[in-house]
């Protein structure tokens, strides 16, 4: 009798807590469950517009080990993963588009080319400079076929991409000549999103401006010149 008194009283003591328990993880799923239906939608919403014939698919993945977007995924397995630490530095759906529209300019690349697309993709996995210039210029152009506006572009690179000291043994741009020269194609493409730009008052946004006089400065000199002439980004 004395063994079902006590078992009844743990029962009752531990039984919030199992409901307690049951209910966050229910609330954490559903959360999950948003996520993911947010990052397809804007996915596929730039898939279709830009009439991408190729499948690719997104996941949400809650860990925050990772801080940056897994491109050995998008290139062997045409999957884009998101983590939860990166995710959490994005405040609108321009953003999430950014980080979506550059991964899928590079997990397409994973179609192309010889022995199905395995050359290109090794090309990438090193680090082809010019490449990485391509595939920004590829999302400006996603991004704005799907309705997004490709400034957002901009202040995710310049929010979650450090600078490095210099770029001349890296396989990969400086994160300054990558800005400014997505700046140049935005400037010269889709000039109504810097005469009506809503991103004027973005803090990441006003950062890039500080950080890229000389390089904005050396642009406006080209244009007044009409000049052709590749400029070499600092």
């Amino acid at each position: 009798m004395k063994r079902l008194l006590t078992t009844l009283i743990c029962i009752m003591i531990l039984a919030p807590c199992a409901y307690s328990l049951d209910s966050e993880n229910a609330e954490q799923l559903l959360k999950e469950q948003e996520i993911q239906t947010r990052i397809d939608k804007i996915g596929i919403n730039l898939l279709n517009y830009n009439k991408i014939p190729r499948r690719i698919v997104f996941v949400y993945d809650k860990r925050e080990k990772k801080k940056f977007l897994t491109t050995d995924k998008a290139l062997t397995k045409r999957q884009i993963i998101l983590y939860d630490g990166l995710y959490q530095s994005i405040q609108t759906d321009d953003e999430l588009a950014a980080m979506l529209a550059r991964e899928i300019s590079t997990a397409i690349k994973s179609y192309s080319g010889i022995w199905g697309g395995m050359l290109d993709s090794l090309e990438v996995t090193l680090g082809s400079k010019k490449f990485e210039t391509v595939a920004d210029k590829r999302a400006v152009d996603y991004m704005v076929n799907a309705g997004y506006n490709p400034l957002a572009l901009i202040v995710y690179i310049n929010k979650t991409c450090p600078q490095k000291r210099f770029d001349k043994f890296s396989r990969h741009n400086l994160t300054s000549k990558r800005l400014a020269r997505i700046y140049e194609y935005i400037t010269y493409k889709y000039p109504d999103y810097l005469k009506n730009n809503d991103y004027i008052n973005n803090e990441y946004y006003q950062n890039f401006l500080l950080n890229s006089i000389e390089n904005r400065r050396m642009l406006q000199v080209k244009i007044e010149n009409n000049s052709t002439e590749e400029l070499d980004y600092e």
